[in-house]
Protein backbone atom coordinates (compact mmCIF):
# COMPACT_ATOMS: atom_id res chain seq x y z
CA UNK A 1 0.00 0.00 0.00
CA UNK A 2 2.76 1.99 1.18
CA UNK A 3 4.40 1.72 -2.83
CA UNK A 4 0.97 2.74 -4.20
CA UNK A 5 0.74 5.71 -2.36
CA UNK A 6 4.47 6.74 -3.82
CA UNK A 7 2.99 5.38 -7.09
CA UNK A 8 0.01 7.61 -6.88
CA UNK A 9 2.22 10.53 -6.10
CA UNK A 10 4.46 9.98 -8.97
CA UNK A 11 1.20 9.77 -11.38
CA UNK A 12 -0.01 13.02 -10.51
CA UNK A 13 3.13 15.15 -10.05
CA UNK A 14 4.00 15.95 -13.42
CA UNK A 15 3.99 12.66 -15.53
CA UNK A 16 2.47 12.74 -18.74
CA UNK A 17 -0.04 10.20 -20.01
CA UNK A 18 2.90 7.43 -21.52
CA UNK A 19 4.74 7.74 -18.00
CA UNK A 20 1.95 7.04 -16.47
CA UNK A 21 1.30 4.02 -18.52
CA UNK A 22 4.35 3.10 -18.17
CA UNK A 23 4.38 3.09 -14.15
CA UNK A 24 1.04 1.14 -14.38
CA UNK A 25 2.44 -1.41 -16.36
CA UNK A 26 5.44 -1.38 -14.61
CA UNK A 27 3.57 -1.74 -10.97
CA UNK A 28 1.38 -4.26 -12.06
CA UNK A 29 4.41 -7.41 -12.41
CA UNK A 30 5.43 -6.19 -8.82
CA UNK A 31 2.23 -6.28 -7.09
CA UNK A 32 0.97 -9.54 -8.33
CA UNK A 33 3.12 -12.70 -10.31
CA UNK A 34 1.70 -11.41 -13.45
CA UNK A 35 2.57 -12.82 -16.73
CA UNK A 36 1.54 -10.29 -18.46
CA UNK A 37 0.47 -6.90 -18.68
CA UNK A 38 -1.39 -4.40 -20.51
CA UNK A 39 -3.60 -1.58 -20.68
CA UNK A 40 -6.44 -1.18 -23.68
CA UNK A 41 -7.53 2.42 -23.56
CA UNK A 42 -11.34 3.60 -24.45
CA UNK A 43 -11.28 4.92 -27.89
CA UNK A 44 -8.97 2.91 -29.46
CA UNK A 45 -8.37 -0.34 -31.09
CA UNK A 46 -7.54 -2.93 -28.82
CA UNK A 47 -4.98 -5.90 -29.02
CA UNK A 48 -5.65 -8.72 -31.16
CA UNK A 49 -8.41 -11.09 -29.60
CA UNK A 50 -9.24 -8.87 -26.87
CA UNK A 51 -12.00 -6.64 -28.59
CA UNK A 52 -15.08 -9.36 -28.23
CA UNK A 53 -13.67 -9.99 -24.40
CA UNK A 54 -13.99 -6.44 -23.56
CA UNK A 55 -17.35 -5.43 -24.74
CA UNK A 56 -18.46 -8.26 -23.26
CA UNK A 57 -17.34 -7.39 -19.27
CA UNK A 58 -18.38 -3.42 -20.20
CA UNK A 59 -17.13 -0.75 -18.00
CA UNK A 60 -17.72 -3.49 -15.09
CA UNK A 61 -14.42 -5.27 -15.80
CA UNK A 62 -14.09 -9.41 -15.65
CA UNK A 63 -12.59 -11.86 -16.64
CA UNK A 64 -10.87 -12.10 -20.24
CA UNK A 65 -9.33 -14.43 -22.26
CA UNK A 66 -5.24 -14.56 -23.35
CA UNK A 67 -3.30 -17.10 -25.01
CA UNK A 68 -0.56 -18.85 -22.58
CA UNK A 69 -2.44 -18.15 -19.32
CA UNK A 70 -4.21 -19.73 -16.82
CA UNK A 71 -6.09 -16.86 -15.73
CA UNK A 72 -6.37 -13.13 -17.14
CA UNK A 73 -8.69 -10.37 -15.97
CA UNK A 74 -9.69 -6.78 -17.36
CA UNK A 75 -9.79 -4.30 -14.51
CA UNK A 76 -11.66 -1.11 -15.43
CA UNK A 77 -9.94 2.04 -15.56
CA UNK A 78 -12.13 4.93 -14.00
CA UNK A 79 -13.04 7.97 -13.03
CA UNK A 80 -15.57 10.81 -12.28
CA UNK A 81 -15.38 11.85 -16.01
CA UNK A 82 -16.09 8.17 -16.96
CA UNK A 83 -14.54 5.56 -18.17
CA UNK A 84 -11.34 5.65 -19.22
CA UNK A 85 -9.93 1.86 -20.73
CA UNK A 86 -8.91 -1.37 -18.62
CA UNK A 87 -5.62 -2.50 -17.11
CA UNK A 88 -5.92 -6.16 -18.53
CA UNK A 89 -3.62 -8.57 -16.23
CA UNK A 90 -2.40 -12.45 -17.12
CA UNK A 91 -0.99 -15.21 -14.91
CA UNK A 92 -0.15 -18.76 -14.61
CA UNK A 93 -2.71 -19.07 -11.90
CA UNK A 94 -5.25 -16.99 -10.10
CA UNK A 95 -3.40 -14.50 -7.76
CA UNK A 96 -4.62 -14.18 -4.17
CA UNK A 97 -7.07 -11.69 -3.26
CA UNK A 98 -4.26 -9.88 -1.80
CA UNK A 99 -3.28 -9.02 -5.24
CA UNK A 100 -6.08 -9.11 -7.15
CA UNK A 101 -7.10 -6.11 -4.46
CA UNK A 102 -3.91 -3.94 -5.10
CA UNK A 103 -4.36 -4.34 -8.61
CA UNK A 104 -7.76 -3.57 -8.80
CA UNK A 105 -6.60 -0.07 -6.38
CA UNK A 106 -3.74 0.06 -8.89
CA UNK A 107 -6.38 0.47 -11.84
CA UNK A 108 -8.67 2.69 -9.91
CA UNK A 109 -5.43 5.09 -9.05
CA UNK A 110 -4.30 4.62 -13.04
CA UNK A 111 -7.42 5.92 -14.12
CA UNK A 112 -7.34 8.93 -11.39
CA UNK A 113 -3.94 9.86 -12.56
CA UNK A 114 -4.94 9.43 -16.42
CA UNK A 115 -8.62 11.66 -15.83
CA UNK A 116 -6.27 14.15 -14.21
CA UNK A 117 -3.70 14.59 -16.51
CA UNK A 118 -6.02 14.99 -19.21
CA UNK A 119 -8.16 17.61 -17.49
CA UNK A 120 -4.83 19.02 -16.93
CA UNK A 121 -3.82 18.70 -20.51
CA UNK A 122 -7.61 20.16 -21.09
CA UNK A 123 -7.29 23.15 -18.90
CA UNK A 124 -3.44 23.99 -20.54
CA UNK A 125 -4.91 24.09 -23.98
CA UNK A 126 -8.18 26.24 -22.64
CA UNK A 127 -5.63 28.57 -21.25
CA UNK A 128 -3.63 28.70 -24.55
CA UNK A 129 -6.57 29.42 -26.81
CA UNK A 130 -7.45 32.09 -24.13
CA UNK A 131 -4.17 33.46 -24.37
CA UNK A 132 -4.47 33.77 -28.26
CA UNK A 133 -8.04 35.09 -27.85
CA UNK A 134 -6.84 37.75 -25.26
CA UNK A 135 -3.84 38.61 -27.71
CA UNK A 136 -6.24 38.88 -30.36
CA UNK A 137 -8.57 41.07 -28.83
CA UNK A 138 -5.71 43.01 -26.92
CA UNK A 139 -5.01 44.31 -30.74
CA UNK A 140 -8.38 44.38 -31.47
CA UNK A 141 -8.78 46.83 -28.82
CA UNK A 142 -5.46 48.72 -29.71
CA UNK A 143 -7.00 49.17 -33.09
CA UNK A 144 -10.18 50.62 -32.06
CA UNK A 145 -8.39 52.75 -29.42
CA UNK A 146 -6.19 53.96 -32.54
CA UNK A 147 -9.13 54.47 -34.85
CA UNK A 148 -11.06 56.33 -32.27
CA UNK A 149 -8.05 58.71 -31.47
CA UNK A 150 -8.11 59.35 -35.37
CA UNK A 151 -11.45 60.04 -35.16
CA UNK A 152 -11.11 62.41 -32.41
CA UNK A 153 -8.21 64.51 -33.84
CA UNK A 154 -9.55 64.31 -37.18
CA UNK A 155 -12.97 65.30 -35.91
CA UNK A 156 -11.54 68.23 -33.84
CA UNK A 157 -9.80 69.48 -36.50
CA UNK A 158 -13.22 69.86 -38.72
CA UNK A 159 -15.02 71.56 -35.65
CA UNK A 160 -12.58 73.92 -35.10
CA UNK A 161 -12.31 75.11 -38.58
CA UNK A 162 -8.62 74.66 -38.92
CA UNK A 163 -9.30 73.86 -42.85
CA UNK A 164 -6.32 72.11 -45.38
CA UNK A 165 -3.55 72.85 -43.26
CA UNK A 166 -4.99 71.51 -39.80
CA UNK A 167 -6.29 68.49 -41.51
CA UNK A 168 -2.58 67.80 -43.12
CA UNK A 169 -0.77 68.28 -39.37
CA UNK A 170 -3.13 66.04 -38.06
CA UNK A 171 -2.42 63.41 -40.27
CA UNK A 172 0.98 64.25 -40.06
CA UNK A 173 1.22 63.88 -36.49
CA UNK A 174 -1.03 60.63 -36.76
CA UNK A 175 1.28 58.93 -39.01
CA UNK A 176 4.38 60.85 -38.68
CA UNK A 177 4.79 60.41 -42.14
CA UNK A 178 5.28 63.80 -44.45
CA UNK A 179 1.33 64.84 -45.75
CA UNK A 180 0.39 66.85 -48.74
CA UNK A 181 -2.88 68.07 -49.61
CA UNK A 182 -3.48 68.94 -53.73
CA UNK A 183 -6.18 69.71 -55.17
CA UNK A 184 -8.39 68.23 -58.09
CA UNK A 185 -4.97 69.49 -60.73
CA UNK A 186 -2.32 68.19 -58.81
CA UNK A 187 -1.67 71.87 -56.96
CA UNK A 188 0.12 72.33 -53.69
CA UNK A 189 -2.73 73.36 -50.97
CA UNK A 190 -1.66 72.15 -47.91
CA UNK A 191 1.88 70.67 -46.58
CA UNK A 192 3.27 68.97 -42.68
CA UNK A 193 6.11 67.52 -42.05
CA UNK A 194 9.83 68.77 -42.88
CA UNK A 195 11.34 68.76 -45.93
CA UNK A 196 9.01 70.56 -48.14
CA UNK A 197 9.82 70.37 -51.91
CA UNK A 198 10.35 73.57 -53.86
CA UNK A 199 9.10 73.67 -55.97
CA UNK A 200 6.10 71.78 -55.93
CA UNK A 201 6.00 68.25 -58.52
CA UNK A 202 3.21 68.06 -60.68
CA UNK A 203 2.15 65.53 -63.02
CA UNK A 204 0.29 66.21 -66.62
CA UNK A 205 -3.41 66.23 -67.29
CA UNK A 206 -3.30 63.06 -68.57
CA UNK A 207 -1.44 61.59 -66.45
CA UNK A 208 -3.52 63.48 -63.38
CA UNK A 209 -6.60 62.32 -65.20
CA UNK A 210 -5.51 58.69 -64.90
CA UNK A 211 -4.38 58.47 -61.48
CA UNK A 212 -7.63 60.05 -59.96
CA UNK A 213 -9.67 57.68 -62.41
CA UNK A 214 -7.96 54.76 -60.99
CA UNK A 215 -8.14 56.13 -57.17
CA UNK A 216 -12.29 56.03 -57.90
CA UNK A 217 -12.30 52.79 -59.22
CA UNK A 218 -10.68 51.43 -56.47
CA UNK A 219 -12.16 53.02 -53.81
CA UNK A 220 -9.56 52.56 -51.00
CA UNK A 221 -5.61 54.54 -50.44
CA UNK A 222 -3.59 53.75 -53.30
CA UNK A 223 0.34 53.55 -53.50
CA UNK A 224 1.77 55.30 -56.55
CA UNK A 225 5.66 54.96 -55.97
CA UNK A 226 6.94 56.48 -52.90
CA UNK A 227 3.28 57.73 -52.28
CA UNK A 228 0.23 56.39 -50.96
CA UNK A 229 -3.05 58.80 -51.71
CA UNK A 230 -6.90 58.77 -51.25
CA UNK A 231 -9.42 61.60 -53.01
CA UNK A 232 -11.91 63.61 -50.78
CA UNK A 233 -14.82 63.25 -53.52
CA UNK A 234 -17.93 64.64 -51.82
CA UNK A 235 -21.40 64.51 -53.70
CA UNK A 236 -19.51 62.35 -56.11
CA UNK A 237 -17.07 64.96 -57.31
CA UNK A 238 -13.24 64.91 -57.42
CA UNK A 239 -12.16 68.30 -54.90
CA UNK A 240 -9.22 67.28 -53.73
CA UNK A 241 -6.46 64.03 -52.81
CA UNK A 242 -4.59 64.12 -49.62
CA UNK A 243 -1.12 62.24 -50.31
CA UNK A 244 1.32 60.28 -47.20
CA UNK A 245 4.83 60.62 -48.58
CA UNK A 246 5.85 57.24 -48.00
CA UNK A 247 9.68 55.85 -49.77
CA UNK A 248 9.84 53.69 -47.27
CA UNK A 249 6.49 51.74 -47.30
CA UNK A 250 6.02 52.68 -43.59
CA UNK A 251 2.38 52.72 -44.43
CA UNK A 252 0.20 49.81 -42.51
CA UNK A 253 -3.01 49.66 -41.27
CA UNK A 254 -3.12 51.96 -38.89
CA UNK A 255 -1.37 54.80 -41.10
CA UNK A 256 -4.06 53.73 -43.71
CA UNK A 257 -6.77 54.06 -41.58
CA UNK A 258 -5.63 57.76 -40.46
CA UNK A 259 -5.36 58.65 -44.15
CA UNK A 260 -8.78 57.26 -45.02
CA UNK A 261 -10.03 59.39 -42.00
CA UNK A 262 -8.31 62.27 -43.29
CA UNK A 263 -9.78 62.22 -46.50
CA UNK A 264 -13.29 62.06 -45.36
CA UNK A 265 -12.66 64.93 -43.29
CA UNK A 266 -11.04 66.66 -46.09
CA UNK A 267 -14.19 65.89 -48.13
CA UNK A 268 -16.60 67.50 -45.49
CA UNK A 269 -14.09 70.44 -45.56
CA UNK A 270 -13.70 71.03 -49.44
CA UNK A 271 -17.66 70.34 -49.56
CA UNK A 272 -17.92 73.34 -46.64
CA UNK A 273 -15.75 75.75 -48.90
CA UNK A 274 -18.00 74.97 -52.13
CA UNK A 275 -20.89 75.69 -50.32
CA UNK A 276 -19.80 78.83 -48.80
CA UNK A 277 -17.63 79.99 -52.39
CA UNK A 278 -21.66 79.29 -53.97
CA UNK A 279 -23.80 81.20 -51.85
CA UNK A 280 -21.25 83.97 -51.62
CA UNK A 281 -21.08 84.45 -55.70
CA UNK A 282 -24.89 83.52 -55.32
CA UNK A 283 -25.13 86.70 -52.79
CA UNK A 284 -22.89 88.47 -55.46
CA UNK A 285 -24.95 88.24 -58.10
CA UNK A 286 -28.11 89.24 -56.55
CA UNK A 287 -26.60 92.22 -55.09
CA UNK A 288 -25.08 93.44 -58.27
CA UNK A 289 -28.27 92.18 -60.52
CA UNK A 290 -30.04 94.66 -57.94
CA UNK A 291 -27.80 97.48 -58.06
CA UNK A 292 -27.83 97.02 -62.30
CA UNK A 293 -31.74 96.70 -62.36
CA UNK A 294 -32.70 99.71 -60.13
CA UNK A 295 -32.91 99.85 -56.22
CA UNK A 296 -33.70 101.99 -53.73
CA UNK A 297 -30.27 103.58 -51.79
CA UNK A 298 -31.25 101.90 -48.38
CA UNK A 299 -31.53 98.71 -49.59
CA UNK A 300 -28.79 98.29 -51.95
CA UNK A 301 -26.43 99.46 -49.08
CA UNK A 302 -27.76 96.81 -46.87
CA UNK A 303 -27.72 94.02 -49.08
CA UNK A 304 -24.23 95.29 -49.85
CA UNK A 305 -23.35 95.81 -46.19
CA UNK A 306 -24.45 91.70 -45.70
CA UNK A 307 -22.27 90.95 -48.63
CA UNK A 308 -19.34 93.03 -46.55
CA UNK A 309 -18.45 95.40 -49.46
CA UNK A 310 -18.63 98.81 -49.02
CA UNK A 311 -20.86 100.95 -51.91
CA UNK A 312 -20.46 104.06 -50.19
CA UNK A 313 -17.44 104.72 -52.25
CA UNK A 314 -17.68 106.02 -56.29
CA UNK A 315 -17.78 103.28 -58.66
CA UNK A 316 -17.58 102.50 -62.11
CA UNK A 317 -19.75 99.54 -63.92
CA UNK A 318 -17.04 98.13 -65.72
CA UNK A 319 -18.68 94.86 -68.82
CA UNK A 320 -16.34 92.82 -70.14
CA UNK A 321 -17.05 90.75 -73.25
CA UNK A 322 -14.41 87.97 -74.67
CA UNK A 323 -13.91 86.50 -77.93
CA UNK A 324 -16.73 85.70 -79.88
CA UNK A 325 -18.08 82.12 -79.96
CA UNK A 326 -16.13 80.30 -77.46
CA UNK A 327 -18.41 79.43 -75.07
CA UNK A 328 -15.99 79.41 -71.91
CA UNK A 329 -17.68 81.85 -70.08
CA UNK A 330 -15.96 80.41 -66.58
CA UNK A 331 -12.66 81.45 -68.44
CA UNK A 332 -13.79 84.95 -68.82
CA UNK A 333 -14.90 85.43 -65.45
CA UNK A 334 -12.13 84.16 -63.85
CA UNK A 335 -9.32 85.84 -66.13
CA UNK A 336 -11.39 89.61 -64.95
CA UNK A 337 -11.68 88.16 -61.49
CA UNK A 338 -7.88 87.99 -61.32
CA UNK A 339 -7.06 91.26 -63.44
CA UNK A 340 -9.28 92.91 -61.34
CA UNK A 341 -7.23 91.68 -58.17
CA UNK A 342 -4.23 92.44 -59.40
CA UNK A 343 -4.67 95.69 -60.69
CA UNK A 344 -6.41 96.20 -57.99
CA UNK A 345 -10.06 97.23 -59.55
CA UNK A 346 -12.55 95.92 -57.61
CA UNK A 347 -13.64 92.62 -56.33
CA UNK A 348 -17.50 92.52 -57.02
CA UNK A 349 -18.08 91.29 -60.07
CA UNK A 350 -20.81 88.56 -61.90
CA UNK A 351 -21.01 86.63 -64.92
CA UNK A 352 -24.53 87.77 -66.62
CA UNK A 353 -24.68 85.46 -69.92
CA UNK A 354 -21.73 86.10 -72.26
CA UNK A 355 -20.26 88.78 -70.55
CA UNK A 356 -18.44 89.55 -67.03
CA UNK A 357 -19.52 92.54 -64.88
CA UNK A 358 -17.64 94.37 -62.97
CA UNK A 359 -18.47 96.76 -59.96
CA UNK A 360 -15.04 99.22 -60.07
CA UNK A 361 -14.02 100.96 -56.53
CA UNK A 362 -10.85 102.49 -58.01
CA UNK A 363 -9.81 104.43 -61.05
CA UNK A 364 -7.66 101.88 -62.74
CA UNK A 365 -5.23 102.00 -66.02
CA UNK A 366 -8.59 100.63 -67.97
CA UNK A 367 -6.46 99.47 -71.16
CA UNK A 368 -3.80 97.94 -68.74
CA UNK A 369 -6.87 96.37 -66.72
CA UNK A 370 -8.35 94.83 -70.58
CA UNK A 371 -4.56 93.78 -71.51
CA UNK A 372 -4.17 91.50 -68.51
CA UNK A 373 -7.43 89.98 -69.29
CA UNK A 374 -6.25 89.11 -72.56
CA UNK A 375 -3.23 87.79 -71.71
CA UNK A 376 -5.15 85.63 -69.44
CA UNK A 377 -7.48 84.52 -71.65
CA UNK A 378 -4.00 83.01 -73.88
CA UNK A 379 -4.18 86.41 -76.06
CA UNK A 380 -7.28 85.98 -77.33
CA UNK A 381 -9.56 89.73 -77.76
CA UNK A 382 -12.08 91.13 -75.19
CA UNK A 383 -13.63 93.97 -75.42
CA UNK A 384 -14.32 96.37 -72.52
CA UNK A 385 -16.53 99.17 -71.48
CA UNK A 386 -16.88 101.78 -68.78
CA UNK A 387 -19.80 103.74 -67.74
CA UNK A 388 -19.43 106.82 -66.11
CA UNK A 389 -18.75 107.34 -61.89
CA UNK A 390 -21.97 106.41 -60.04
CA UNK A 391 -21.86 108.61 -56.41
CA UNK A 392 -24.81 106.86 -55.48
CA UNK A 393 -26.56 103.26 -55.62
CA UNK A 394 -29.44 104.82 -58.28
CA UNK A 395 -26.54 105.50 -60.58
CA UNK A 396 -25.39 102.00 -61.36
CA UNK A 397 -28.00 101.28 -63.71
CA UNK A 398 -27.26 104.38 -65.26
CA UNK A 399 -23.67 103.43 -66.05
CA UNK A 400 -24.36 99.86 -66.72
CA UNK A 401 -26.26 101.10 -69.56
CA UNK A 402 -23.51 103.62 -70.98
CA UNK A 403 -20.69 100.65 -70.69
CA UNK A 404 -22.87 98.76 -72.55
CA UNK A 405 -22.91 101.22 -75.35
CA UNK A 406 -20.04 102.31 -75.28
CA UNK A 407 -19.16 98.21 -75.87
CA UNK A 408 -21.68 98.17 -79.32
CA UNK A 409 -20.22 100.93 -80.95
CA UNK A 410 -19.28 99.58 -83.96
CA UNK A 411 -16.87 101.40 -85.32
CA UNK A 412 -15.02 101.54 -82.21
CA UNK A 413 -14.80 97.62 -82.40
CA UNK A 414 -13.77 97.64 -85.82
CA UNK A 415 -11.09 100.37 -85.29
CA UNK A 416 -9.51 98.54 -82.10
CA UNK A 417 -10.18 97.20 -79.27
CA UNK A 418 -9.14 99.14 -76.73
CA UNK A 419 -11.23 99.66 -73.66
CA UNK A 420 -13.76 102.27 -74.15
CA UNK A 421 -14.60 104.70 -71.36
CA UNK A 422 -18.37 106.26 -71.80
CA UNK A 423 -16.93 109.71 -70.49
CA UNK A 424 -14.35 109.79 -73.81
CA UNK A 425 -17.18 108.72 -76.12
CA UNK A 426 -17.33 112.45 -77.70
CA UNK A 427 -20.03 113.12 -79.89
CA UNK A 428 -21.55 109.93 -79.38
CA UNK A 429 -22.45 110.76 -75.55
CA UNK A 430 -24.64 114.19 -76.92
CA UNK A 431 -26.34 111.75 -79.42
CA UNK A 432 -27.19 109.15 -76.70
CA UNK A 433 -28.83 111.97 -74.69
CA UNK A 434 -31.10 112.76 -77.20
CA UNK A 435 -34.42 111.63 -76.40
CA UNK A 436 -36.15 112.32 -79.73
CA UNK A 437 -34.56 109.79 -82.17
CA UNK A 438 -36.66 111.12 -84.93
CA UNK A 439 -34.57 113.91 -84.81
CA UNK A 440 -31.63 111.80 -85.49
CA UNK A 441 -33.06 109.57 -87.74
CA UNK A 442 -34.27 112.97 -90.14
CA UNK A 443 -30.50 114.12 -89.87
CA UNK A 444 -29.13 111.20 -91.12
CA UNK A 445 -31.47 110.49 -93.75
CA UNK A 446 -30.81 113.90 -95.12
CA UNK A 447 -27.09 113.43 -95.59
CA UNK A 448 -27.08 109.20 -96.43
CA UNK A 449 -30.53 108.63 -97.31
CA UNK A 450 -29.25 108.03 -100.99
CA UNK A 451 -26.53 105.52 -99.85
CA UNK A 452 -28.34 103.59 -97.80
CA UNK A 453 -30.96 103.03 -100.56
CA UNK A 454 -28.23 101.52 -102.81
CA UNK A 455 -26.96 99.67 -100.29
CA UNK A 456 -29.72 98.07 -98.80
CA UNK A 457 -30.88 97.47 -103.01
CA UNK A 458 -27.86 95.82 -103.86
CA UNK A 459 -26.24 94.95 -100.58
CA UNK A 460 -23.22 97.29 -100.88
CA UNK A 461 -21.36 98.74 -98.18
CA UNK A 462 -20.97 102.32 -99.04
CA UNK A 463 -22.12 104.20 -95.94
CA UNK A 464 -19.80 101.84 -93.58
CA UNK A 465 -17.17 102.20 -95.97
CA UNK A 466 -18.19 106.51 -95.80
CA UNK A 467 -17.82 105.57 -92.08
CA UNK A 468 -14.48 104.25 -91.79
CA UNK A 469 -13.00 106.49 -93.93
CA UNK A 470 -13.97 109.68 -91.93
CA UNK A 471 -13.11 108.32 -88.84
CA UNK A 472 -9.38 108.03 -90.09
CA UNK A 473 -9.22 111.32 -91.18
CA UNK A 474 -9.27 110.14 -95.79
CA UNK A 475 -6.12 108.34 -94.93
CA UNK A 476 -6.53 105.85 -97.46
CA UNK A 477 -3.82 103.11 -96.51
CA UNK A 478 -5.14 103.00 -92.99
CA UNK A 479 -9.29 102.75 -94.55
CA UNK A 480 -8.05 100.13 -97.21
CA UNK A 481 -6.13 98.21 -93.73
CA UNK A 482 -9.14 98.64 -91.45
CA UNK A 483 -12.39 97.24 -94.36
CA UNK A 484 -9.44 94.71 -95.23
CA UNK A 485 -9.76 95.95 -99.12
CA UNK A 486 -7.56 96.23 -101.91
CA UNK A 487 -6.89 100.61 -101.92
CA UNK A 488 -8.31 100.19 -105.85
CA UNK A 489 -11.42 98.84 -104.13
CA UNK A 490 -11.67 101.48 -101.75
CA UNK A 491 -10.77 104.26 -104.37
CA UNK A 492 -13.84 102.56 -106.63
CA UNK A 493 -15.90 102.88 -103.46
CA UNK A 494 -15.56 106.23 -103.08
CA UNK A 495 -15.72 107.35 -106.47
CA UNK A 496 -19.25 105.76 -105.93
CA UNK A 497 -20.22 107.55 -103.06
CA UNK A 498 -19.58 111.02 -104.95
CA UNK A 499 -21.64 109.76 -107.77
CA UNK A 500 -24.55 108.68 -106.06
CA UNK A 501 -24.82 111.33 -102.86
CA UNK A 502 -23.57 114.09 -104.95
CA UNK A 503 -21.44 115.24 -102.52
CA UNK A 504 -18.35 116.97 -102.75
CA UNK A 505 -15.81 115.38 -99.76
CA UNK A 506 -12.88 117.69 -100.08
CA UNK A 507 -15.66 120.35 -98.34
CA UNK A 508 -14.94 120.86 -94.84
CA UNK A 509 -18.88 121.26 -94.06
CA UNK A 510 -20.07 118.53 -95.90
CA UNK A 511 -16.99 116.45 -94.40
CA UNK A 512 -18.44 117.71 -91.08
CA UNK A 513 -22.03 116.48 -91.11
CA UNK A 514 -21.27 113.44 -93.04
CA UNK A 515 -18.93 112.54 -90.22
CA UNK A 516 -21.87 113.13 -87.50
CA UNK A 517 -24.01 111.23 -89.56
CA UNK A 518 -22.15 108.35 -89.87
CA UNK A 519 -21.63 108.55 -86.11
CA UNK A 520 -25.26 108.94 -85.39
CA UNK A 521 -26.29 106.06 -88.06
CA UNK A 522 -24.11 103.92 -85.49
CA UNK A 523 -25.70 105.08 -82.70
CA UNK A 524 -28.64 104.45 -84.04
CA UNK A 525 -27.44 100.99 -84.20
CA UNK A 526 -26.00 100.34 -80.83
CA UNK A 527 -29.91 101.96 -79.59
CA UNK A 528 -32.06 99.62 -81.35
CA UNK A 529 -30.20 96.68 -81.75
CA UNK A 530 -32.20 93.59 -79.29
CA UNK A 531 -29.86 93.62 -76.15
Amino acid sequence: MRSLLVLGKLMTEGADEHQILMLATTAARSLARCTTVTIELAGETPSVGLLDHLTHVGTSGGSVGLPDTGWAWAFPLSSQSGHLGHLVVGAGCEPTNEEQFLLRALAQQTGGALANRRLHAQEQATAATLSVLNERLRGTVGALQHSMDIHTRLTAVAVSGEGQEGIALAVHELTGLQVAIEDRYGNLQAWAGPHRPEPYPKDSAACRDRLIARAKREARPLREGARVLAVAQPRGDTLGVIVLVDPDRRAGDQELMALEHGATILAMELARVQSLTESKLRLRRDVVDELLNGTDEESGLARAMALGYDLQRPHRVVVVEGPENTGDNDALFQAVRRAARDEPAGSLLVARGAEVVLLADTESDWEHLRRAVVRDLGDRRARMGIGERCEKVVDFPRSYRQAKLALRLPDRWERDAAAIRFDDLGVYRLLIGIEDLGEIDRFVEHWLGKLLEYDARRGSELVRTLAHHLERGGNYELTAKSLIVHRSTLKYRLQRIRQIADLDLSDPDIWFNLHLATRAWSTLGVLRAPR
